[in-house]
Order: C-alpha cells, then sequence, then structure tokens
C-alpha cells in the first residue's frame, strides 16, 4: 500500500492539474474520491454541472439511482475508505447537443493508472457508461447494452453497467432484465464487500 504521503502528494497534484484548462467551460475542477483501502471501485465517465459546482461525485438524481443499485447509503457511498469514485474524465466537459460533452481525451493517459496504482485492496470494479467500459474491458467487446447483457463473464471482479442518469429511463425500460437479475445479485455483492471491510 502507498505511503500516507505518497498518496497524499499524488491526490494533491491530481487536484491542481490544469492540461485542459484552455478547453473546459467552467475551468478545470477535478472530481474524485480515492483512498488507498477501498474495496470497490466506481469507474464513472465524467463530473456532471451539478458535481462540479458542489465537488461531491455522484451528488445528484445519477447519484440517487446509483446507490439503489448498490443498495449502499450516502455513508457508506462517501466512505472512501470502501468506495473509489475515480471518473474516465475528472472535470465537467461542458454541454453538448444532446447532453454532457464525452470525458476530455487528456485526461485518463495522465491520470488514471496511477490513480487505480493505489487500489491496492480493490475487490470490484463498476464499470459505467461506455467510456468507462471501453477502458476496463476493451473496444472489442461491443456497444453497452451487449457488454452490460453479458455482465457474467466479467464477474466477480468488474460489473459493466449502463450510466445511472434520467437520461437513460428509456434503455431501462428496453432492458428490464437489468433490474430484476444483474441489480439484486450486485447488491449482494457490494453487501458482502461491505461486511468483510467491517470485520
Amino acid at each position: 500500500m502507498p505511503s500516507d504521503r505518497e498518496f497524499e502528494a499524488l491526490a494533491a497534484e491530481v487536484r491542481r492539474c490544469r492540461i485542459c484548462e484552455d478547453v473546459l467551460p467552467l475551468g478545470p475542477h477535478p472530481v474524485f474520491q480515492l483512498h488507498p483501502a477501498a474495496r470497490i471501485l466506481v469507474a464513472s465517465q465524467a463530473p456532471g454541472r451539478k458535481v462540479h459546482d458542489t465537488g461531491v461525485p455522484f451528488n445528484d438524481a445519477s447519484g440517487e439511482r446509483l446507490r439503489r443499485w448498490l443498495g449502499l447509503g450516502r455513508e457508506a457511498f462517501y466512505n472512501p475508505r470502501l468506495v473509489a469514485i475515480v471518473p474516465i474524465g475528472l472535470c465537467y466537459p461542458g454541454r453538448g447537443r444532446s447532453g454532457d460533452l464525452p470525458p476530455r481525451p487528456e485526461c485518463a493517459p495522465r491520470w488514471r493508472a496511477s490513480m487505480l496504482a493505489t487500489l491496492v485492496r480493490l475487490e470490484l470494479t463498476l464499470a459505467i457508461g461506455q467510456y468507462a467500459l471501453d477502458w476496463h474491458l476493451g473496444t472489442e467487446r461491443g456497444n453497452l447494452t451487449q457488454i452490460v447483457r453479458r455482465w457474467q463473464e466479467f464477474w466477480p471482479a468488474v460489473v459493466p453497467l449502463p450510466h445511472p442518469s434520467p437520461r437513460n429511463n428509456g434503455w431501462l425500460a428496453q432492458n428490464p432484465w437489468f433490474e430484476r437479475e444483474l441489480v439484486p445479485q450486485l447488491q449482494q455483492r457490494v453487501a458482502q464487500i461491505l461486511r468483510r471491510s467491517r470485520a
């Protein structure tokens, strides 16, 4: 496990990052939650506007749904010794025609490997959305629906998930198997990890 000094130095360096400063509409504001003791990694896409404003990851409707999928309350979800939250893009990328823009491409190559290397007790990675799926499972595995439908292939180390945004209500309605089959298994897995972390 990295020493406290090493970990704190990395976190401070990430928070000072300015590599996308010229293209971020609201300026740089890396938002993440990280601690070497974390057992669960939430690998998401990029912060939304509300998260940018508050500095709290998943502090929005997406977070409420994600916590429900995991069976976690806010206290456990925001415990960095249990849950790490490291998006592909650490800063809010701005708005596009049909929602937020993709994560900035400069971010993950610069920071992701060093941040994830601190997670020496990791038991479960939640790959949320296509960009996280591509990073953690590879681009050749298919589109989001195909990958999520084959979730048992990656179990129990990685669980592919759609983004919990209300914009995906249509996807959830078209794929009722997700909340019927995958979510209960995910909740059991998270509960097991939570019990072990308390032992």
